[in-house]
C-alpha cells in the first residue's frame, strides 16, 4: 500500500498541475468547439466574394515565347488586369500579353479594379493603402510583398490583399477570421507564426498534461475504497 506522505505528495503535485495547467485546458477546449462549429468557408470570407468570377475572353494576343525574357519559360499564367491580359511568367515577371512590354508594378486603380472583380459588388471600399512589410503576427503574413491592402465599409472589418508585383488577389479577412487565428494560436501554443506544432511550449504542455492526468488516475487507483476491497479478498 502506497504511504500517506506518498499519497500526500502526488495529491498535491496534481493539484499544482492542474491548477497550471488549467487555464491552457480551457483554452485547447475552447478553441476546438470553436473549430468544430464553424464553417470553414465563412472562416475564409467565401461569402464576401463573387463566385463564381467570370473569365474573359482576349484576341490578338502574343506569343509568351516573344516577349524579352532572358531565361527559358517554365510556366506561364494568363491573368486580367483592369480589363487587360497580362502574361505572368515563371511566377517572377508579369507582361503586357499584346505588347510585350513588362509591368513592373500594378497601380491602386488597378488594384481597386481587381478587388472589385473578386469582391461581392455591394461592398463598399473604405481605402487603400500600400504595405511593404509585415510583422509575424500579421494576419497577411507569409504571403507576397508589397501588397495593396483594401478595406471595406462593413461592421466585419473586411480586408482584401492583391500583390502589388503580379497583380494576383491573395485573400481577404475579416472579424471571424481573426477570431478564428487567435484561436489557433492558442491552440497550437504556437505565439510567433501561428503553425508551427512542435514548438517546445506546446510538447512540455503536452507532456504535463499527461503527467496530470496519470497522477489523477494514480490517485484514484491508491485512494478507491473498492481497489482496497479487491486487494484485502486477494490476500
Amino acid at each position: 500500500m502506497v504511504k500517506r506522505k506518498t499519497a500526500i505528495k502526488i495529491r498535491k503535485a496534481h493539484r499544482y498541475l492542474g491548477i497550471f495547467l488549467g487555464i491552457q485546458f480551457l483554452m485547447w477546449t475552447i478553441s476546438g468547439m470553436y473549430f468544430s462549429w464553424t464553417d470553414i468557408d465563412e472562416i475564409h470570407g467565401d461569402q464576401f466574394r463573387q463566385d463564381p468570377i467570370v473569365a474573359s475572353a482576349f484576341k490578338d494576343l502574343i506569343s509568351p515565347s516573344e516577349v524579352n525574357l532572358e531565361e527559358a519559360i517554365v510556366s506561364v499564367e494568363l491573368r486580367e488586369i483592369d480589363g487587360e491580359p497580362f502574361y505572368w511568367i515563371n511566377g517572377k515577371q508579369l507582361f503586357d500579353a499584346r505588347t510585350g512590354a513588362e509591368k513592373k508594378a500594378i497601380s491602386e486603380t488597378e488594384a481597386l479594379k481587381i478587388a472589385e472583380r473578386n469582391m461581392l459588388p455591394e461592398l463598399e471600399v473604405k481605402g487603400i493603402e500600400l504595405i511593404e512589410q509585415v510583422d509575424n503576427h500579421s494576419e497577411y503574413r507569409g504571403r507576397p510583398l508589397p501588397a495593396y491592402v483594401i478595406s471595406y465599409e462593413t461592421p466585419e472589418n473586411i480586408k482584401a490583399y492583391v500583390s502589388e508585383k503580379d497583380g494576383a488577389f491573395q485573400t481577404l479577412r475579416h472579424r471571424d477570421w481573426r477570431w478564428f487565428d487567435f484561436l489557433w494560436m492558442t491552440h497550437t501554443m504556437d505565439y510567433e507564426g501561428r503553425d508551427d506544432f512542435n514548438t517546445i511550449v506546446l510538447r512540455a504542455f503536452s507532456l504535463l498534461g499527461l503527467i496530470t492526468v496519470l497522477s489523477g488516475l494514480l490517485l484514484w487507483y491508491i485512494s478507491s475504497p473498492t481497489i482496497r476491497k479487491i486487494k484485502k479478498r486477494n490476500k
